[in-house]
């Protein structure tokens, strides 16, 4: 009697369990699912799998803590197909999925498709206490774009081999299957060399000196990122960005000498990443002053069996010439015959850790919903042309890890219908599609931070909910600290009808009034214009008095610029201001304090992802947090990309979560607090 209780409330604990996870945070989201009721319990499970997939399934249910048992009740079918009905592209990547009480299936045309696959499942289960639940489904899935990667300037910033794999691992856990390498720079050459080891010499880096990837790391990286069905693409930058080259062997890569040794090297190269099927050579910013260099590099390459990639604007090639292009400027344009990578607006080393979140969600692949011959994939890439004092920072500041899983589902399920240059940063009207979308991406995001990624820099915390009123912008002549009605008003109330002034509400934790790319991204304003004065306000509802931290900046410091830090007392060179509660809230002592402009000096605390938040305390009831945003020129001697901007969100005192228990309202109209 007491078997069969415990029996009965195990089974109604996983019924329970499963209701409550009817549709688990899956990301990428797939293009098709069925729920179906019902669950799977995936604790063991026999096997009806090829022998050719044995290594993979074994691997993958060890991972998930499946043991396989020949008298389980549970029964796991792979089958390898030509075709997947149902999917109209990019087959060696789709998977048929189907999960019942007691048979999970997979089909699939490669191994690759199986890989995915058991990311899926991965997502899917729920582990309560011995058991691995998973509710009943059918998916059919597939990816939009065939590249979905990103990109590490090593040569500026050298990341350990450990550092890399840990991100390979985690990321082709979300579908994400391109590594993109740029090993070498003007500042080092990062790939060890026996042909020509004074390349490896410490006298020939600019920067982090004798850091660099021995050959055999080289090789061990490439068969990791081939156990992660990951592509890996090495980068060796030519004939610009080679300073590094020209330094250690003395000659310029273009002259006849130098091309001579540039192909002992790529014998070298060729050979290390002989299991790769991609050479990317650079090409971008450099004056061509030897027309043969790139035909004759291409050529010598490709004999030695690999494809080659280009970057563009770079050198102009027609089709048949190159493997594939990847755009990397607004200048880059699309070559039809040749296959392209979009990396134009995909520098996250420019990005806001909110606003070009969105816009990166939002957008479209190189002006097209779905991947096609012309139009491989997108890729996003970080460019530390400032120095970096650990690993930790580049993922922190450059909110790596937020980009790529947003990346991974817009790339992944594609019919995004705008590039970011017309649909721009802003969240839109709560009633709208798109912010119903991004607010449902967004809750997943976050659920994969606290699962996978809590260990790791995740800067960003939820913002749907984080609403603001902002005022026209007011002309101030140049005078930055000049004070206009809100900020005049600030110790009597936020009404403001008898202004002659209109305010619009906007929500998101990052507003570009105007964007680091001026109007080429639609911001806020519609025509902004230099020296104005804008001011946004909220109220804060919290229902307790309670400590609680802040993130702010009005200048999202660039990982590319060699921007001075701010004066100290001052939270810019802008005069911007933030109160809460009509009480200035002091910017922090700013650790770097230099005045001569360098990219050797390593951002410290200038952006709020360096820094923990700020401490404030809120009132029980409603709190008034206003900003004061001024702007002069969009150019200046300290900050190159000014940029008219804010971030403000209220989070835990430890910085890890937005503040959960508040609400915003720029109109305090919070209809079910009590007395108000």
């Amino acid at each position: 009697m007491k078997r069969a209780l415990l029996f009965t409330l195990s089974w109604l604990v996983l019924h329970l369990v499963c209701a409550q996870y009817e549709r688990p945070a899956l990301l990428p989201f797939p293009q098709k699912v069925e729920w179906k009721d019902g669950f799977g319990n995936l604790a063991s499970t026999r096997l009806s799998v090829p022998d050719s997939l044995m290594k993979i399934v074994h691997h993958q249910l060890n991972d998930l803590g499946c043991t396989i048992e020949q008298k389980s009740d549970m029964y796991l079918e792979i089958k390898m197909v030509e075709a997947l009905k149902d999917v109209p592209t990019n087959q060696d990547e789709a998977y048929h999925l189907t999960i019942n009480a007691n048979n999970i299936s997979i089909k699939a045309v490669t191994k690759t498709g199986v890989y995915r696959a058991f990311q899926t499942i991965n997502q899917l289960v729920i582990k309560q206490g011995a058991d691995l639940i998973a509710p009943n489904c059918h998916i059919v899935d597939w990816p939009a774009f065939r590249i979905r990667g990103f990109m590490h300037d090593v040569g500026r910033s050298y990341i350990p081999v450990e550092e890399l794999k840990k991100q390979i691992a985690l990321l082709s856990q979300f579908k994400i299957n391109v590594f993109h390498w740029h090993l070498t720079e003007d500042i080092a050459w990062r790939l060890e060399s026996k042909v020509f080891p004074q390349l490896n010499d410490s006298s020939n880096f600019g920067r982090q000196a004798g850091k660099y990837y021995t050959i055999g790391e080289s090789k061990d990286l490439v068969k990791f990122c081939q156990e992660h069905h990951v592509l890996l693409i090495p980068e060796i930058d030519m004939p610009g960005h080679s300073a590094a080259f020209t330094r250690a062997l003395g000659h310029d890569m273009q002259s006849a000498e130098g091309m001579k040794l540039l192909k002992q090297l790529m014998d070298e190269v060729c050979e290390v990443f002989a299991d790769v099927p991609y050479l990317h050579i650079g090409t971008d910013e450099v004056k061509f002053t030897n027309p043969d260099f790139v035909p004759e590099m291409v050529a010598y390459i490709r004999d030695k069996g690999m494809k080659v990639i280009s970057w563009n604007p770079g050198w102009q090639y027609k089709p048949g010439e190159i493997d594939m292009i990847q755009m990397w400027s607004s200048r880059g344009q699309l070559h039809p015959g040749i296959p392209a990578i979009d990396s134009r607006l995909h520098y996250i080393n420019h990005f806001d850790t909110f606003a070009d979140i969105v816009a990166l969600y939002n957008s479209n692949v190189a002006g097209v919903s779905e991947g096609s011959a012309d139009v491989a994939g997108s890729i996003v890439a970080i460019w530390n042309d400032r120095y970096v004092d650990e690993t930790k920072q580049v993922i922190a500041e450059n909110g790596f890890y937020p980009a790529m899983l947003t990346l991974a589902e817009s790339t992944w399920q594609g019919g995004r219908d705008k590039y970011f240059y017309k649909q721009g940063t802003l969240l839109g009207p709560e009633d709208s599609e798109a912010f119903k979308s991004f607010k449902d991406f967004e809750e997943r995001m976050l659920f994969f931070k606290e699962q996978t990624f809590y260990d790791e820099p995740f800067a960003y915390v939820k913002q749907t909910n984080v609403k603001w009123r902002i005022t026209d912008a007011f002309p101030n002549n140049g005078d930055l600290s000049q004070a206009f009605p809100p900020e005049k008003k600030l110790q009597k109330t936020f009404e403001y009808q008898d202004d002659a002034y209109s305010t619009h509400e906007v929500t998101g934790a990052g507003i570009y009034l105007r964007h680091a790319w001026g109007t080429l991204i639609p911001g806020f304003y519609a025509h902004p214009q230099p020296n104005h004065t804008a001011y946004a306000y909220t109220w804060v509802y919290s229902p307790i008095q309670q400590e609680a931290g802040i993130y702010v900046r009005f200048q999202n410091y660039g990982r590319s610029e060699k921007d001075l830090p701010p004066p100290q007392g001052k939270w810019d060179y802008k005069e911007s201001r933030i109160w809460l509660n009509d009480k200035h809230i002091q910017p922090p002592v700013w650790e770097n304090t230099h005045a001569v402009k360098s990219n050797e000096i390593s951002l410290r605390n200038e952006n709020w992802e360096g820094r923990p938040p700020i401490q404030v305390q809120l009132n029980k009831g409603w709190n008034k947090l206003m900003l004061k945003l001024p702007i002069g020129e969009f150019t200046s001697p300290e900050v190159r990309l000014v940029k008219w901007m804010f971030n403000a969100v209220l989070v835990t005192t430890d910085g890890h979560q937005a503040l959960d228990n508040i609400v915003y309202s720029p109109d305090k109209d919070f209809k079910t607090v009590e007395n108000e």
